[in-house]
């Protein structure tokens, strides 16, 4: 057993029969009254996303989970398919538990949690960013430059991503994978 001292990013606990990975956390000590952890939770079997408080001191009950490194591969309807890049065994995982399933391309490698008491697959982790290229985008009109103007672009993998009006079609780009915002134009 553990407690809320313990709690960080990423970390896999058993609450209310579900597993959840927490996404953000914050320890709060107020000025009167106890301290407490605020968190926000996503659920790993129906990607839902929870807030809940913690009272300083509570008892949580963690999930062992391991780390390995695979390659996604290719989609199938609501199903992404992965390669454990070390015994080249494969892995299907739904849509819900991807957290940018738009941003994947084939031959991305992603770091994917596995739960050792069940050996079930928990959770994606993946890059903090990826380099996508753009493959439609309306043309930006000279002169309509106000501060911080975008429009929406199409990249590789079909997702739609808000870009400033001076990227082209074939420009690629790095988009924030946790956002799905547009960082900045790859030079080549």
């Amino acid at each position: 057993m553990a407690t809320t001292s313990d709690i960080r990013n990423g970390l896999c606990i058993k609450y209310n029969n579900d597993i959840y990975k927490i996404v953000e956390f914050l320890h709060v000590k107020p000025g009167k009254g106890p301290a407490f952890v605020r968190t926000k939770m996503k659920s790993l079997t129906n990607g839902k996303v929870l807030e809940n408080t913690f009272s300083a001191g509570h008892k949580i009950d963690p999930v062992r989970v391991e780390t390995h490194k695979f390659q996604y591969l290719y989609p199938e309807g609501d199903q992404f398919h992965f390669m454990n890049v070390e015994t080249y065994e494969q892995i299907t995982l739904l849509r819900d538990i991807l957290d940018a399933p738009d941003l994947l391309k084939e031959g991305d490698t992603v770091m994917v949690q596995i739960n050792t008491d069940t050996e079930l697959p928990l959770a994606v982790d993946m890059p903090a960013s990826v380099i996508l290229e753009v493959t439609y985008a309306e043309p930006g009109v000279k002169g309509n430059t106000a501060t911080n103007a975008t429009k929406p672009a199409t990249v590789e993998t079909g997702a739609s991503v808000n870009v400033p009006l001076f990227i082209n079609e074939g420009d690629k780009i790095k988009i924030d994978t946790a956002t799905g915002a547009y960082i900045e134009r790859i030079k080549e």
